[in-house]
C-alpha cells in the first residue's frame, strides 16, 4: 500500500492540526477588515468562528483538518477576540459534514484557492519531481508544497500518497526509456555478466568493482588499473548519461552498491540495467582517479624512504647552500619518471622554485 511509507502516527499527524508558532499565529491568524466582513454573513456564533477558523488555517496548512475545534488553542482565543466572540463557541462545529463542507468551499472561493481536481499538471510536477528524488516522504512533502504555491486544496492523505507511489513507478519507466538506446544486445549481457560469480575472483564482478584497496602500494595500484583495463574493455567511460538528471544518477549508482549482487538480479531488467549502467559509468571515473590518487601516494612513499632523497637536513649558507639544492635535484627531480612532474617535484624539495632546472 503507498501508505506504508508512513506510520499510524505520522498519517495521523499529516491530517491533524500542528503545533503552531508566534510566527505562524500572527501571520496566518490575523483577519482583515474585509474577512471580518466576510465572516459575519455565516450569521450564527459557532459558524461564524468555525468559519473564521477554517480561513486562516487553509493558507497556513493548505488544507483543513476535519476537526476543527481540534485546532491549537491560541489560534482559536486570537481569532476569537478579533471577532468578539467566545472561544467556546467553536464547540460542536463541523458534527454536521456538509456544513464544513460548504463553509470550506465558501472559503476557498473567497481567498481564490481552487479544488483538487481543478489544477493541471500535478502529476507531470510529482514525475519531474520522482526523476530526481526518489523519497517517498520527500516527494510527499514536495507535492504539498506545490500544492499550497498554487492555491489548491491538498487532497487527502491517501491520495496523495497514491500519485506519489504512480510518479515513482512512471520515473522507472522514463529512466529505461531515456537510456535504452544504451542498452544493446551485448551490452545488456555485460551488464548481466557483473552480476554473475567469477571463479577467478571468487566473487561477482559488481562487489569486485566495489571494493577499494586497503592501502597504497604497487600491488593495489597494479589492482585498480586492472578494473580500470575491464571497464574501458565495456565502453564505460564512453557511456552518455546525460538524459537522466544529475540526482538521478547519483540515486541509481548508490542504489547499485548498496544492493548485492542476488538482489539485483532479482530485479526486472528494465529496473536492472538502469541501475547497472549508472554504476558502471560512475566507475569508471571513480576507478580512474584512484588510480592516480594511489600511484602519487606510492610513488611519494617510496621516495619518502629512499636515501637521500629528503632535503630536510640543515644545509649550510653560502654558496654551498645550491650545492644542497643541486643534489636534491639531481637524486629527486631527475629521476622523477612521470612527463611535466618535474617542475612539481623540484618546487616540493628544491626551495619552493616554479621550475626545475636542466
Amino acid at each position: 500500500m503507498a501508505t506504508r511509507m508512513f506510520s499510524d502516527e505520522e498519517l495521523e499527524g499529516l491530517r491533524s492540526f500542528p503545533a503552531i508558532g508566534k510566527d505562524e499565529l500572527i501571520r496566518y491568524f490575523t483577519l482583515t477588515p474585509a474577512d471580518e466582513a466576510f465572516l459575519r454573513k455565516f450569521r450564527r456564533a459557532q459558524n461564524v468562528l468555525g468559519a473564521a477558523v477554517q480561513l486562516s488555517t487553509l493558507p497556513w496548512l493548505g488544507f483543513v483538518p476535519d476537526e476543527v475545534p481540534a485546532a491549537p488553542p491560541a489560534a482559536v482565543g486570537r481569532l476569537a477576540r478579533q471577532l468578539g466572540l467566545a472561544v467556546a463557541d467553536l464547540a460542536g462545529y463541523g458534527e454536521r459534514e456538509q456544513t464544513r463542507t460548504d463553509h470550506l468551499r465558501e472559503v476557498a472561493e473567497y481567498l481564490g484557492w481552487k479544488q483538487p481536481k481543478a489544477i493541471e499538471h500535478k502529476d507531470e510536477f510529482l514525475l519531474a519531481r520522482a526523476m530526481e528524488h526518489d523519497a517517498p516522504s520527500l516527494l510527499f512533502r514536495l507535492g504539498c508544497e506545490y500544492l499550497r504555491s498554487a492555491k489548491v486544496i491538498r487532497p487527502g492523505v491517501v491520495g496523495l500518497l497514491e500519485r506519489v507511489a504512480a510518479a515513482r513507478t512512471t520515473a522507472e519507466a522514463e529512466t529505461h526509456a531515456r537510456v535504452a538506446h544504451l542498452l544493446t544486445g551485448e551490452r545488456a549481457a555485460g551488464l548481466d555478466g557483473l552480476l554473475v560469480l567469477d571463479a577467478t575472483l571468487r566473487s561477482s564482478r559488481l562487489h569486485w568493482l566495489g571494493t577499494g584497496p586497503v592501502q597504497a602500494s604497487p600491488n593495489s595500484v597494479g589492482g585498480e588499473v586492472e578494473k580500470l583495463v575491464f571497464l574501458r574493455g565495456l565502453d564505460a567511460h564512453t557511456l552518455d548519461l546525460s538524459a537522466l538528471p544529475a540526482e538521478r544518477r547519483r540515486f541509481l549508482a548508490q542504489v547499485g552498491r548498496r544492493l548485492t549482487a542476488q538482489a539485483l538480479v532479482r530485479r526486472e531488467p528494465n529496473r536492472r540495467h538502469p541501475i547497472l549502467l549508472t554504476l558502471l559509468a560512475q566507475s569508471a571515473v571513480d576507478v580512474l582517479d584512484s588510480v592516480v590518487r594511489l600511484f602519487d601516494q606510492t610513488l611519494s612513499s617510496s621516495e619518502s624512504r629512499a636515501p637521500g632523497s629528503s632535503c630536510a637536513t640543515s644545509s649550510p649558507s653560502g654558496p654551498s647552500s645550491r650545492r644542497t639544492g643541486s643534489r636534491c635535484w639531481t637524486r629527486s627531480c631527475r629521476s622523477w619518471p612521470m612527463p611535466g612532474s618535474r617542475t612539481r617535484r623540484w618546487a616540493r624539495c628544491c626551495g619552493g622554485r616554479s621550475a626545475c632546472p636542466g
